[in-house]
């Protein structure tokens, strides 16, 4: 007898593993040691979110963070499917991050945990600049989730009562 066990569906998204680190806590008996994971979670298309989680091992810390990092998805409205809306800056933490848009062609010019989020964002030209001193991975990403946060259109914008408009 052969016995079906159902297959784990293709996910939409593509994830990257940002950091892996190994945290140790002291207890009475000595060390214990876990794993903490930063994963990026991303569908090409506008749909990007960040996870954090520990894990016993490596691989269950990298499961727990892309489950986290589903969670917590941001949706945002690509210009002409290729780039932001308009120029941004956020402060998360010691990070803190600029991006600009940019014309067709132009490419992707950014560096670290900030390319890998506006990769996987789907976002093709644009200009980033991380401009605090931490080499963070985890807060550099999370300062460029904020930025993205930022942007405004007119489908999450409450256009109700006298501040209403007409059109762009």
């Amino acid at each position: 007898m052969r016995i079906n066990y159902p297959r784990p569906k293709k996910s939409e998204f593509q994830e990257r593993v940002l950091d892996l680190r190994r945290v140790t806590r002291v207890v009475a008996g000595g060390k214990r040691f876990s794993f903490r994971a930063t994963v990026v979670l991303g569908n090409l298309a506008g749909k990007v979110g960040v996870g954090v989680a520990k894990g016993a091992d490596p691989s269950q810390a990298i499961e727990k963070a892309r489950r986290q990092a589903q969670k917590n998805l941001l949706t945002l409205k690509l210009k002409e499917g290729r780039t932001i809306l308009y120029e941004t800056e956020a402060k998360y933490s010691a990070a803190k991050v600029r991006i600009k848009p940019a014309s067709a062609g132009h490419g992707l010019i950014a560096g670290g945990a900030c390319r890998i989020v506006l990769e996987l964002a789907g976002v093709k030209d644009v200009s980033a600049k991380i401009l605090g001193r931490t080499p963070n991975k985890l807060t550099n990403a999370l300062a460029t989730i904020e930025a993205l946060k930022k942007i405004k259109t007119l489908d999450n914008i409450n256009l109700t009562g006298p501040e209403k408009i007409s059109k762009f």
